[in-house]
């Protein structure tokens, strides 16, 4: 990872970059003949009369055009599955995922792609995949393309350099990744590394409304940060190209690195975001706030507020809230909730949730914190202090979640996560 980056700021800005001066054509998108010899190709994220503001495209310049591939064929991935139809049928139980091991056999990045849960169907453009990735090499010249939905891509151990068609991320525990729907991509890997996506099948990751916030707060969109064009040096030999169409991965050869983009513009880019910027919000007087106000990016459905997807973190913050249980509270919710833990303790499971686990609590299925936090929570000296050496984070989804076989067969599920609520006594005084 010996190459310098840079980058350019601001979510669903204009952007434009030249690794080559002169490449960009002026005032116009596709000349007849474009600088270089270059050819002219745009990438389409939303359909092309979606409104201005949320018009998501970018032209590229490029050595070859992306139609210069083979003929694919289908790739076998035992673990990779899409759609609420390759999920499978559990009671409304809450479960619990102790972190998986990164296997000592060679694993890129694709090979390493474990399914964790499911909903929707990317046909139509719902729902989303939760998967885990474990990986200790390089991807070489190997690119993927993901055309059923756009990644979002957590780190939890070990950092990522992420080649995209538009240039380089690097990308470490503590920050993520957005990649859309149909850029070609790959990832090399700083030893074993281990970590969560999101794979949303549905409208666009965007930021969400601040409402009474006002126009501060939350992400700042400046703080998401594009890649600059930068040319993948060409080599000798065929290059692989893996593509996931329609639930299923196929694979094709040809002779050149797709990642030949000289110059690109435009607003549908790949993102980096350190969630240290996060500006977090919560109460100054009493109660726990609802989680929304810890939302990143989120995904719209066609109700408003029933978000596709929401992306949440739980950062370091102060909690000052007077005559409160400060933890979350007993709960039940239409949303489904998977949550991760990158570093750190949550504070509503103390000592049961481990960086690179997992939880799922389903649609009205009932959680909360554990009998040792509630106990701990309840009876503290109400002091301001500080949450802090801690980032767990929440695919929520507004659909139920299927678990996947390897979910609950490859041998990370805790048999006994309900019994942390066991110990929960009635404490119920019916005299004054």
């Amino acid at each position: 990872m010996s190459e310098s980056l840079h980058y350019q700021s601001g979510f669903g800005n204009e952007h434009a970059s030249e690794a080559r001066p002169g490449s960009l054509p002026v005032g116009r998108n596709s000349p007849q003949k474009v600088a270089h010899g270059l050819y002219a190709e745009l990438l389409s994220g939303t359909a092309f009369t979606a409104p201005r503001a949320e018009n998501l495209r970018s032209w590229m310049y490029r050595r070859r055009p992306s139609v210069v591939v083979g003929s694919y064929v289908p790739l076998a991935h035992a673990w990779l599955k899409t759609g609420a139809a390759e999920g499978q049928v559990v009671p409304p139980d809450p479960l619990r995922w102790a972190p998986v091991a990164i296997p000592d056999e060679p694993l890129d990045f694709v090979d390493g792609l474990r399914t964790m849960a499911l909903n929707g169907d990317p046909d139509a453009q719902t729902g989303i995949g939760i998967h885990l990735y474990l990986a200790n090499r390089a991807m070489g010249r190997r690119a993927f393309v993901n055309a059923d939905g756009e990644l979002l891509i957590v780190p939890q151990q070990g950092a990522l350099r992420i080649r995209t068609e538009l240039g380089l991320l690097d990308v470490a525990p503590g920050e993520i990744a957005l990649v859309p729907r149909g850029m070609a991509f790959k990832v090399d890997v700083d030893g074993p590394s281990r970590g969560y996506i999101c794979e949303n099948y549905g409208a666009a990751f965007r930021l969400p409304e601040l409402g009474p916030i006002g126009s501060n707060g939350l992400a700042n969109p400046r703080d998401f940060l594009a890649p600059v064009a930068a040319v993948e040096a060409e080599e000798e030999g065929a290059y692989e190209v893996v593509k996931k169409f329609g639930g299923r991965l196929w694979t094709a050869l040809q002779q050149h690195t797709p990642f030949n983009v000289v110059a690109w513009h435009g607003t549908l880019a790949p993102y980096k975001y350190d969630t240290a910027h996060f500006m977090t919000i919560g109460s100054i007087s009493f109660d726990h706030p609802d989680p929304s106000i810890f939302t990143v990016l989120t995904s719209p459905s066609d109700t408003p507020g029933w978000a596709n997807a929401d992306f949440v973190i739980f950062p370091p913050r102060w909690m000052v809230a007077e005559d409160t249980f400060r933890p979350p509270w007993y709960h039940r919710n239409v949303m489904s909730e998977f949550m991760g833990l990158v570093t750190g303790q949550y504070d509503a499971k103390p000592e049961g949730f481990k960086p690179g686990g997992a939880s799922l609590h389903n649609a009205m299925v009932p959680h909360g914190p554990d009998t040792e936090a509630f106990a701990k929570a309840s009876g503290a000296e109400l002091k301001p202090h500080k949450l802090d050496h801690t980032l767990a984070f929440m695919f929520e989804t507004r659909w139920r979640l299927a678990p996947t076989d390897f979910a609950l067969n490859g041998g990370a599920l805790e048999k006994t996560y309900a019994d942390c609520w066991s110990a929960l006594q009635d404490n119920y005084n019916e005299h004054p």
